[in-house]
């Protein structure tokens, strides 16, 4: 067990924790046992120079406070060479020494021994700093003082010691001014592996939870701990299993509808109460599939200010006597709000009277750039298609209507407050990090308005303070300018005290036919469990790999483990079961043709109710199996025809259209007698050729059955990326693309056909966001332990919650 109160020491800044000295040690050396006795109970430790020049080695232990003889000595006989090697291993290998630069680092020191050649060497157990982390130059928001406790060791010269320092531990978020004063502070464990930052586990545990340990306890030399009496112990109260979700940049929902059936899975059931995303049509479409949700079509900024005014408000208007009836709420989209007024309570038409408040908003104010509240008003008389908007400034007179209006919103929880919401989760965009942004900053990536998202998520995170966090995205997040806006994300969670795990998944790796690689971010309360990444379920395909630096973030087995995986799921497995369509389909809805082929496609078309675990019994036939969305965007008519002289076979693509020819270097180029289009064009055209310095394969190019795809975009873009149907003359249609995303066929769009693709595309898969609430679920019923790493249940990947869970009840799937 670690120490609350402990005295450390502050180490040469060429030792640093990664990179520890090597010792020489003769073949026939022996060295002497590490047991180092004479401690006193104050357990204090030592600092190292900043410079190259080692401090003058202390013949005496001083430093190291000693018992009541002040004397430290070894015991036990030399261990003679093959038997150190064997215990000791780490200490024959030879590695590098730090760099020059920087600060002391601060260990505690667990032994002192000497070698047969008379040097003194001492084992250390690390604290990193905020900025020998994963962290880095993110590292402003944290403390100077704090530290990250580490269970990595490494042997040291003694001579690079500099000095003893006060190492107190505290429980996370406690105030500095309540604790005794001292050199340096740590309240989290911090691990390499997936950038971990989480809660100090200690030996007194129970089934519920682990205790909370006191700030004011001292271990010593010989292991004992002393308590005192201000220990504090934590809450052990039962967790719910009914969970609320923020949906932030929630698109058309792929991460929280994925999240919500894994969570079902795994005994928690989990709600999407609010969504926001500024993409209408993607909020008809999340409307549509998620009808119970409260759903906000604005910016999150607006929806951060919004949130906070909402919440004095509440303060002020809050009825603490009086129990408010929800039912005749008045808010968007609700029953009463398309019932006008009756006739007779008509004003005279130079005077308007307010009836109630039916919305409210923060948002700019009419005809000016400045921002600030608004409520939307039902004027007496009038109905709907009258209510305007109007700035809370010019309501004075209307507190007690504001009033009513607020205690109404309290008990419907139209808006989030502190302490409502359980989990929040997102992909804030960061579009001025995108490979197609040419002029991206890269000295401060935070000054740029395009990657102002991030920040606007991490401060409603900060107000609404939830037990759990996920965000979600690009691996460009960790690659551009050193990683800075994902380092950034990572501090400001641990800046908030809150523990952090960090892991790149791929989407294949869970039954899907696309690679699609994709950071996720998890964030969990100290007293909570921090969830594991689930571990894959199937091979995949690589496309290509993480960012230099994390790799040990890829969520995967070690190599050379074992695994049980699946075969890699192909293209083949999605979609050979879909009806043919034409270049020119315009349908939204329409039957199967087939029953399905594969477990996947068995998977992708069963019922909402099979996913959510609901037996709808046998007489049940209200959610009748059709087919949504499968038509493909309409390609022009040059470009069909090109398409349709595109050979249906593997590989092919533009340069099997008359008119270019490839040398010896894969170039392509125009041949001098070129057939051309009845249009008059040429059949490939220039942009095709071009393209990539003429080593372009990609343009007009097929797609085969056992292939998978890299990555869903958000426009099917024939024209540089290969997405053409194996044996249909047109690009894979929305339902295709969805499929490869994993939203189930059930799961209807809304918007113009291109608006569709733009939905999917931007969505997070739903199998990876299924296998991430299952984790979440167990992680919230305190069934995880402090591994990174979660085995799902076996056929998990392509089995509804129905029939995990009880599969007699199962739906089987209809027969056209």
């Amino acid at each position: 067990m670690v120490a609350n109160n402990c005295d450390g020491v502050t180490i040469n800044k060429s030792q640093p924790p990664h990179a520890p000295p090597s010792i020489q040690i003769s073949p026939t050396g022996c060295r002497r046992s590490p047991r180092l006795v004479g401690c006193s109970n104050s357990g204090k430790g030592i600092p190292v120079n900043s410079d190259k020049t080692p401090v003058k080695k202390k013949q005496k232990v001083e430093a190291v406070s000693c018992s009541v003889s002040e004397v430290s000595f070894f015991i036990g006989d030399p261990v003679p060479d093959d038997e150190a090697r064997r215990r000791w291993p780490w200490r024959y290998h030879s590695q590098s020494q730090g760099e020059e630069g920087g600060h002391n680092h601060v260990g505690r020191i667990l032994e002192f021994f000497k070698t047969n050649d008379g040097e003194d060497y001492f084992r250390v157990q690390w604290f990193f700093r905020a900025e020998d982390t994963v962290i880095k130059d993110a590292a402003a928001s944290n403390n100077k003082k704090r530290l990250f406790y580490s269970t990595l060791m490494n042997d040291n010269p003694l001579d690079c010691i500099v000095s003893k320092v006060k190492v107190l531990k505290k429980p996370p978020g406690v105030n500095l001014k309540s604790i005794s004063p001292c050199d340096f502070y740590y309240d989290m464990q911090y691990n390499i592996d997936y950038s971990t930052f989480c809660t100090i586990k200690n030996d007194v545990s129970s089934d519920h939870g682990s205790l909370s340990p006191s700030y004011n306890e001292e271990i010593h030399s010989n292991g004992v701990v002393n308590h005192n009496s201000n220990e504090t112990i934590a809450s052990l109260e039962p967790h719910k299993l009914e969970l609320t979700l923020l949906d932030l940049y929630s698109g058309c929902g792929g991460m929280s509808t994925g999240l919500c059936f894994g969570a079902k899975l795994s005994g928690v059931d989990l709600s999407a109460k609010w969504a926001v995303d500024a993409n209408s049509w993607a909020c008809e479409s999340l409307r549509l599939n998620h009808p119970e949700t409260q759903i906000r079509n604005e910016s999150a900024e607006d929806f951060r200010d919004l949130i906070k005014e909402w919440d004095k408000l509440c303060q002020k208007f809050a009825d603490k006597k009086e129990e408010t009836q929800g039912q005749d709420f008045m808010c968007t989209g609700s029953p009463d709000n398309i019932i006008p007024s009756k006739a007779d309570n008509r004003v005279s038409k130079d005077e308007y009277e307010v009836e109630k408040m039916v919305d409210i908003c923060y948002s700019e104010l009419g005809g000016t750039s400045k921002r600030g509240l608004q409520f939307k008003v039902r004027w007496a008389g009038y109905g709907p298609s009258d209510d305007t908007w109007e700035p809370v400034k010019q309501l004075s007179n209307c507190e007690e209507k504001i009033r009513e209006f607020v205690q109404k919103g309290i008990k419907a929880k139209i808006l989030p407050r502190p302490g409502d919401v359980d989990i929040i989760c997102g992909g804030p965009p960061c579009q001025g990090i995108s490979g197609y942004n040419r002029h991206r900053n890269w000295d401060s990536p935070l000054e740029d308005e395009k990657n102002y998202q991030i920040v606007v998520f991490m401060e409603i995170i900060k107000f609404l303070r939830p037990k759990y966090i996920l965000m979600e995205n690009v691996v460009d997040i960790l690659r551009f300018a050193n990683g800075c806006l994902g380092r950034y994300a990572i501090s400001s969670l641990v800046g908030e005290y809150y523990q952090v795990r960090l892991g790149i998944i791929a989407a294949g790796c869970y039954g899907l036919p696309q690679f699609r690689l994709r950071v996720f971010l998890w964030g969990a309360h100290a007293d909570e469990h921090l969830p594991p990444f689930p571990l894959p379920t199937h091979d995949v395909i690589l496309k290509y790999g993480p960012p230099i630096g994390f790799e040990r973030n890829v969520v995967a087995y070690d190599e050379g483990g074992s695994r049980n995986l699946e075969k890699c799921v192909l293209l083949g497995d999605a979609i050979s079961d879909l009806p043919p369509v034409s270049n020119s389909e315009s349908r939204d809805v329409m039957k199967y043709t087939s029953a399905p082929e594969t477990e996947f496609q068995k998977f992708i078309r069963a019922s909402k109710s099979d996913m959510l675990g609901i037996a709808t019994g046998s007489s049940c036939k209200v959610e009748k199996s059709v087919l949504h969305d499968h038509r493909p965007f309409e390609l022009n008519e040059d470009d069909h025809l090109r398409v349709c002289r595109v050979p249906k076979r593997k590989g092919a693509n533009f340069r099997d259209l008359p008119g270019v020819v490839s040398d010896d270097d894969n170039v392509v180029s125009r041949t001098p007698d070129t057939e051309l289009m009845p249009s008059g064009k040429h059949w490939v055209p220039e942009y095709a050729i071009n393209f990539n310095d003429g080593k372009n394969t990609k343009s007009f190019g097929r797609l085969w059955w056992d292939e998978t795809v890299s990555t869903v975009l958000c426009m099917p873009n024939y024209r540089s990326e290969a997405i053409l149907h194996p044996e249909q003359d047109r690009c894979l249609t929305i339902r295709e693309n969805a499929r490869l995303q994993g939203f189930p066929d059930f799961y209807a769009l809304c918007g113009s056909v291109k608006e569709r693709y733009r939905q999917v595309g931007n969505a997070v898969a739903v199998p990876v966001g299924r296998a991430l609430g299952y984790t979440l679920g167990m992680a919230v019923q305190k069934l995880t332990g402090n591994e990174p790493l979660l085995t799902l249940p076996a056929k998990f990947a392509h089995s509804t919650t129905l029939e995990l869970l009880h599969p007699s009840l199962a739906t089987k799937p209809e027969v056209p």
